[in-house]
């Protein structure tokens, strides 16, 4: 993922994020890919990828159960 430095990350990983799961990467009801994967694999701090994961919470297209993850909603 090619980041613009030059503007806030969180929106644009949470953007990246939008189109994974927009094109099924991650299929609804499954468990999400955790926080610090998430950050090793896009190259960025776990605390920016928690910002977007939070976003997409907000959205509707994640939830969380407390000690188990978050997990994708199923259906928009």
């Amino acid at each position: 993922m090619d980041l613009d430095r030059g503007k806030p990350v969180w929106p644009q990983v949470a953007e990246e994020l939008r189109r994974r799961l927009d094109a099924g990467q991650y299929p609804a009801g499954e468990r999400f890919p955790a926080v610090v994967d998430l950050a090793a694999e896009l190259d960025v701090a776990p605390s920016t990828v928690q910002k977007a994961v939070a976003a997409l919470r907000e959205e509707g297209r994640l939830y969380t159960i407390l000690g188990q993850g978050s997990f994708v909603s199923k259906g928009d």
